[in-house]
């Protein structure tokens, strides 16, 4: 009978825990009413803030790198699901380090979502971006007034929390959202979970504090969203519109017909035994030994580095890949890595990374499982500090530390020295043949790279770069008027 009694409570506990979606609409509708959301069909909030780059922190724990948002200006039609976000951005001073493209002057950005398609606005001719409409529709529904639109259609329950009343619904099929909602029935914060290919289920959290009155509706005057642990946006807003008109957005065809691009690998001949891999915007290197291959690079996702490993067993058959290289812990550089492990290859990288993606790659994949988060294996490191030598006698590969580089802390650099070609990432980006040049802002980065080509007396005579096409060395001895 205790028995009974104590499993009825438990019970009992467990409904009250969770309340009904009926429960949780009549708080939303309170909410609703508290913030001036029931006859808002759209709003348009301004300020100054930061804006950061996910991924590009100078170190694998250090913040994301920083510059600062001297205009802001975000319009949400919340019944059209549409949103134009105007932004003008300059870098610090001093700039922070880390990554990001370096730029000078004030760089403007215009970022659209219509629906389901997305695209960038940076002049006359639209720039469609299929890959970010998930994020920017899902942005939408976190802001504070959208939040309480999209709890309301979406079926949401509550539970008592800390701060107030945690409301939950699940936005665009598939992404949880959880807001939480204090005694005054104001929105203080919404968390949901994106796919991120080196963080996984990455969580997004926006805070919402400060609020005012804007007229008919209330809205917080300080926004500050963490993406991957570290604050990615912060704004303080000092202007808001309510319902300032339907955001008719019309799509250009080029963006309707747009679609993510497949991945291509494309391979130019080094010489010696030696490629290198493009096709799109990230490259790898392929070096071939005597009883094995050496790939430098597998970036971006999973299916890029399985078609960067298909090439390299395809222009070397019957070899097996004996190590990958990773440059760098940007994600960019290092969003295929898993699929490394997936096969078993053993990662070389600066002894800094290590414990970082050892730690990382913990986290559950349940957004997009990739082969990893299938089949669990434990990653094997060789982990470089200045220097690191791979060699049959015949062939080379130099791996060196490099010194200096405000752009990342834990880099390395490829030196083959039987070919003279120099394998580095992002400190020099050739261009297109008769391309503008490149600001001067993005030559430190150069700069630094030359600094280090002479401290290890490399004898340099091409570039293979992991960004942009392969070029004699001198071309980048002219761009920073060196030769």
């Amino acid at each position: 009978m205790k028995q009974n009694l104590l499993l009825v409570f438990a019970l009992a506990g467990l409904a009250a825990s969770v309340a009904p979606a009926q429960d949780a609409n009549a708080l939303l509708q309170k909410s609703s009413i508290a913030m001036g959301a029931t006859n808002l069909n759209s709003i348009q909030f301004s300020g100054t803030g930061h804006i950061s780059a996910l991924g590009q922190n100078h170190l694998p724990n250090a913040p994301w790198p920083e510059t600062t948002i001297t205009s802001y200006s975000r319009t949400v039609d919340y019944a059209n699901k549409s949103a134009r976000e105007e932004l003008t951005r300059v870098q610090n001073t001093p700039p922070s380090k880390g990554g990001g493209a370096p730029f000078g002057g004030e760089q403007k950005q215009v970022n659209l979502i219509s629906g389901m398609y997305a695209w960038n606005q940076p002049g006359a001719q639209p720039q469609p971006q299929p890959a970010a409409a998930d994020e920017r529709q899902l942005q939408i529904w976190l802001t504070p007034h959208g939040f309480l639109k999209g709890a309301l259609e979406g079926n949401a329950t509550m539970k008592k929390a800390k701060g107030g009343t945690q409301v939950t619904f699940t936005a665009l099929g598939k992404y949880k959202v959880v807001g939480t909602i204090d005694d005054r029935g104001m929105v203080t914060k919404v968390d949901t979970w994106l796919p991120n290919p080196v963080l996984g289920d990455m969580l997004v959290e926006t805070l919402y504090t400060d609020y005012k009155e804007f007229g008919a509706v209330k809205f917080p005057t300080k926004i500050v969203q963490d993406q991957g642990g570290h604050p990615l946006f912060d704004l303080t807003v000092t202007d808001v519109k309510a319902n300032p008109g339907p955001l008719a957005l019309m799509v250009p065809d080029a963006v309707r017909q747009a679609k993510i691009p497949p991945v291509k690998v494309e391979s130019q001949d080094l010489g010696g035994g030696a490629w290198w891999l493009g096709g799109g915007s990230h490259h790898s290197v392929v070096v071939e030994f005597k009883d094995y291959i050496v790939v430098v690079e597998t970036p971006l996702t999973e299916e890029r580095a399985e078609a960067v490993l298909a090439e390299a067993r395809r222009l070397v058959p019957n070899k097996p890949v004996k190590y990958v290289v990773n440059t760098h812990h940007h994600f960019d550089h290092s969003g295929g890595l898993r699929a490394v492990v997936a096969e078993g290859i053993p990662i070389i990288t600066n002894e800094q990374n290590k414990g970082f993606y050892e730690q990382v790659w913990k986290n559950p994949h349940t957004l997009e499982p990739d082969k990893l988060s299938k089949n669990p294996k434990k990653a094997t490191f060789i982990t470089v500090k200045d220097k690191y030598v791979i060699t049959d006698g015949a062939q080379t590969l130099e791996l060196h530390f490099i010194t200096g580089n405000d752009h990342n802390g834990d880099m390395l650099l490829g030196y083959l020295p039987k070919q003279k070609v120099l394998i580095e990432a992002d400190l020099f980006t050739p261009g297109a043949p008769n391309g503008p040049p490149q600001p001067p802002v993005a030559l430190n980065f150069a700069n630094e790279l030359y600094d280090n080509i002479q401290r290890l007396k490399l004898d340099v005579t091409t570039i293979a770069p992991l960004h942009g096409r392969v070029v004699p060395y001198t071309d980048m001895l002219k761009t920073l008027g060196k030769g």
